[in-house]
């Protein structure tokens, strides 16, 4: 096998097997966030979801009777407490994907040699990693965000139908 110039000193062979050991052994964690992002995007159509009936049951209320009124408050009471579950899913389900980011990134940190090409691989897959690692926590706090959203239209639409506040 031929190498490049500078690539047959045995250090530098040791050092990059060891690099490539190493992303071969964080690729594992990546299947794991990648089954993560699915979810995330699962909890995130689910919310669009009861966002979308939240917004129609209570643009219901305004003209509905008393007995209406009452199912349509149930159906409400129902859609916070899902949306309260969905909150709680995607900041666990982002947890977990902050989690395998920096389980993945200190490994990398641990692996570091003296190196420069190990080094370089090392900072640009770290790098990555934590920017998916941030990427993550500020997806998770946009959802929260989102789902609160819509609790509070729920709130102002059940205040102007003369209804109680949320439980």
């Amino acid at each position: 096998m031929h190498l490049p110039a500078g690539m047959n000193d045995p250090i530098t062979l040791t050092a990059l097997e060891s690099t490539a050991h190493v992303v071969q052994v964080a690729l594992s964690p990546v299947f794991l966030l990648s089954g993560i992002a699915t979810l995330l995007n699962v909890f995130g159509a689910r919310l669009a979801r009861v966002a979308d009936q939240a917004d129609r049951v209570s643009g219901l209320l305004a003209g509905a009777g008393n007995a209406e009124r009452i199912l349509l408050d149930r159906r409400l009471d129902r859609l916070h407490r899902r949306s309260l579950a969905l909150d709680a899913a995607v900041f666990l389900a982002a947890l977990g994907g902050v989690a395998t980011c920096g389980s993945v990134l200190t490994l990398f940190v641990g692996a570091l040699r003296d190196n420069t090409v190990a080094t370089l691989l090392f900072g640009l897959f770290g790098a990555a990693i934590l920017c998916t690692l941030c990427a993550l926590v500020a997806f998770g706090f946009e959802m929260l965000l989102a789902s609160r959203s819509v609790r509070d239209r729920i709130s102002q639409r059940r205040a102007s139908a003369g209804l109680p506040p949320d439980p």
